[in-house]
């Protein structure tokens, strides 16, 4: 009887015990929180207010949206625009001709909704890869995600060329099957190689890792150019970036994979904050680095290996995107996550509009974003350079 009692009151008192701890632990890891709230608020120059640069983000993409709609070969007035979408949306029924129709909801509007999806799984998978590697250069590339998208897509288009009676692998959609499969492939061997005794990932080896899986997967991809021999533009092209002919297949695809992606990496941003510190501060504040930093990095893979699936490699998104918006409103990830989403569904849906609108041949989005966000990348680092040398 005593014995049952002494059990008794040991498990009570350890359980006590335990709770204070708990309870130590969240309150200094709020107090760190709230110390170091203040001290990026002493140290950094006024911010955006979020809230205020999520409505702007917003208000933008719906102007970009209805501009995009409306210019091309056949220049459409907004009022029939949106009697187009009231008619297939909101099932009203005003007066509009078929060949409207077909042009806006057929054609349009699946282009622009990939585009837009696809930049806001880049904005979301930069700032994620950003934040847990703590490397402000990573992006959708620095673990080899993109290049074995791109080789799994690659594979697909050219065993097409070589079988042409493979019917089902001429399908839009196998590209992108193959290029999803091959990208998780190719995150699941770069964490076995990353992966230390314990099981931990630490950035160093993962940036290591995806550097070494992505000059493997680039010889590879250049090897099955050469294969391709004369078809091989339709390779280049896509590896270029495009969302020419894209349809509403290819965009609830991305959609199907980004929701999630978000759904996973938004309630971790907290704990990205702390990983901030450092991984010893962020365990001893009782953060689980290893779980949080393998769940962002699935939710990042998902969410970029979805876009490049659909779109083919584009390029800087990733990396520009986080960048300007943590220069505006802050390092938060609990603001910058879903920031750089819409941010990078604002500029590659605008991107796509000039590509389609106003340059000839209409050449592939990404040779476009490369090319205007490389030099202000370049411009941005300059900058930081420089402060930091006056500091």
């Amino acid at each position: 009887m005593f014995s049952v009692g002494g059990n008794g009151d040991r498990k009570k008192r350890n359980s006590m015990e335990n709770a204070s701890k708990s309870a130590t632990v969240a309150e200094t890891r709020a107090t760190t929180l709230r110390a170091l709230e203040r001290e990026r608020e002493t140290n950094s120059p006024r911010r955006v207010n979020p809230w205020i640069m999520a409505a702007a983000l917003t208000a933008a993409i719906v102007v970009i949206m209805f501009l995009s709609l409306s210019m091309g070969y056949l220049s459409i007035p907004f009022a029939d625009i949106w009697n187009v979408l009231a008619r297939k949306i909101f099932w009203g029924a005003p007066s509009v001709s078929e060949s409207l129709v077909t042009v806006i909801w057929d054609v349009r509007f699946p282009r622009l909704l990939t585009s837009l999806a696809s930049g806001a799984a880049l904005g979301l998978s930069g700032a994620i890869f950003q934040g847990i590697l703590l490397n402000p250069l990573a992006d959708p590339y620095t673990l080899g995600v993109s290049s074995g998208a791109a080789f799994g897509a690659s594979i697909i288009l050219v065993l097409a060329i070589a079988f042409p009676a493979l019917g089902f692998l001429s399908s839009p959609l196998m590209p992108a099957a193959g290029a999803f499969v091959a990208s998780v492939l190719t995150l699941v061997a770069v964490m076995a190689l990353a992966a230390d005794r314990e099981g931990r990932l630490p950035p160093p080896n993962l940036i290591l890792a995806g550097v070494i899986m992505s000059a493997i997967l680039s010889a590879a991809i250049s090897f099955i150019k050469y294969l391709a021999g004369d078809q091989v533009s339709s390779i280049i092209f896509w590896l270029l970036g495009s969302f020419q002919a894209r349809t509403w297949t290819e965009a609830a695809l991305v959609f199907f994979f980004f929701v999630p992606a978000l759904v996973m990496a938004i309630p971790a941003a907290m704990d990205l904050n702390i990983m901030t510190l450092g991984l010893r501060s962020a365990e001893t504040l009782g953060v689980n680095t290893g779980r949080v930093r393998l769940r962002l990095l699935v939710a990042a893979s998902i969410a970029a290996s979805a876009s490049v699936a659909v779109a083919g490699i584009i390029g800087f998104v990733g990396l520009i995107v986080p960048h300007l918006v943590r220069l505006l409103t802050g390092p938060d990830h609990r603001s910058l996550l879903p920031l750089s989403a819409l941010g990078g569904a604002c500029l590659l849906a605008a991107a796509d509009t000039v590509v389609r609108v106003f340059l000839p041949g209409e050449i592939p989005v990404g040779v476009l974003t490369a090319l205007l966000a490389g030099p202000a990348f370049l411009v941005i680092f300059r900058r930081k350079m420089k402060d930091l040398v006056h500091v």
